[in-house]
């Protein structure tokens, strides 16, 4: 037994941080399980690949980076003094490695697609419960840590909040992986000046700084890399495709899928499937972008018109124009669109046209200032907000929300 323990110490090697250690057994078989190990197949960016080419990694890669960063600010925060126990530490590293457990296939693009109505936060909480049963009921701090019923709030703080591990660490790792500079942030020096107050996560006065440019960072991200139009583009190609396919399965017509995937092609569940029904989530965790990208290859030679131009487009990166503007595109230049596709496609109808058109908005909150605020610890022993105690910029604008409405079309349309 004293062999295989030393065998579960592993460190892997990180591009972004170096050496990680996985410190404990639990958390390694955690990390060993099959339903974990699926994040190597879920990529962290879903489309945006196909913008910056370097942005490949993975949820597993996430996950990993984000306990790592928890080592640290655990290790920082018992240095100062406060009381963390080693089963509060293990629980808060399960909580951080396993939040992303239930993201499926190419994340918050295809969140609702492939189930109706329900978040991956959601998700994530059913296999963790369905873990804990596994495990014996040693996940239990854990779930509570996740879900904040633990006493200690600072701890889910730490999982879930606007300055948690998770931002801190997908922040760093998106900007190394798209070569974005904009998103570097100084997460060492970050976690450093963490500290709790009355149970609440706090940083120190002297690091107001850095929490300034991780808040710009964030807002420079989204725009440059989350919600690049390009990106949004064919995000939204990939609801229109996949919208289609449901469609077409639940007619009867013929649409081949994996069997993993086409179990939620041609069943439509809700939150409370899931709550009621333990095996879905057994279907679930068999499905990754693997399923969904070999079913979109085969759908270029589809009999459908529309699912075969909306394969064609996204494997051979034919995407759409997407237009941005400050205000909702009006009915009359929607319906212009929807007219020209018609003329242009001949072999869809009105129905068909539909999913050649994509329109909504995007909405970029930098920081949100309220209950979930990053407070700062000043010398005087006062707590205030990140948007008041800031004197270099001034975040209080940033904390005002920037809505972009966006149409999405085939190129070849001229309106």
């Amino acid at each position: 037994m004293g062999s295989l323990s030393r065998n579960k110490r592993k460190i892997i090697n990180d591009p972004v941080y170096g050496f990680v250690t996985i410190s404990s057994e639990l958390l390694f078989d955690l990390i060993e399980h099959p339903w974990f190990q699926r994040l190597r197949r879920i990529r962290q960016l879903g489309m945006t690949g196909l913008v910056y080419p370097g942005a490949l990694h993975t949820r597993f890669h996430h996950a990993i980076g984000a306990m790592h960063l928890m080592q640290e600010a655990i290790e920082t925060l018992r240095f100062k003094g406060i009381a963390i126990t080693d089963q509060e530490a293990e629980s808060t590293l399960i909580a951080i490695l396993l939040h992303d457990i239930g993201h499926g296939p190419y994340s918050h693009a295809l969140e609702n697609s492939i189930v109706s109505g329900t978040s991956h936060e959601e998700i994530s909480l059913l296999i963790m419960q369905q873990l804990n049963r596994q495990f014996d009921h040693r996940l239990e701090d854990a779930i509570a840590i996740f879900t904040n019923q633990y006493p200690k709030r600072f701890l889910h703080q730490l999982v879930s909040s606007q300055l948690d591990m998770d931002r801190l660490d997908y922040l760093k790792r998106d900007s190394f992986y798209t070569g974005v500079s904009e998103g570097v942030t100084n997460t060492e020096r970050i976690i450093k000046m963490l500290m709790v107050h009355n149970d609440e996560l706090v940083v120190e006065e002297k690091g107001i700084y850095s929490i300034e440019k991780f808040i710009v960072a964030r807002r420079l991200m989204y725009w440059q890399v989350y919600y690049h139009k390009t990106v949004v583009a064919a995000e939204n190609m990939l609801i229109l495709l996949l919208a289609r396919a449901k469609t077409l399965a639940e007619t009867g017509q013929d649409v081949y899928a994996t069997p993993a995937f086409d179990f939620f092609l041609k069943n439509t569940f809700e939150k409370k499937d899931f709550q009621n029904r333990p095996e879905l989530i057994e279907n679930f965790v068999l499905l990754d972008d693997y399923d969904v990208f070999t079913s979109i290859k085969y759908w270029t030679h589809h009999h459908d018109a529309v699912l075969s131009i909306l394969s064609n487009a996204l494997v051979n990166r034919q995407l759409f124009r997407i237009e941005l503007q400050d205000q909702p595109f009006s009915q009359a230049s929607i319906l212009a669109v929807k007219e020209a596709i018609l003329k242009n496609y001949p072999e869809t109808d009105a129905a068909g046209a539909e999913y050649l058109l994509s329109n909504g908005s995007i909405t970029n909150n930098a920081y949100i200032p309220g209950n979930d605020k990053i407070s700062i610890l000043m010398r005087d022993g006062s707590i205030t907000d990140i948007a008041v105690s800031s004197d270099q910029l001034n975040i209080s604008l940033l904390t005002h929300a920037v809505t972009k409405y966006f149409l999405c079309y085939p190129k070849n349309i001229i309106t």
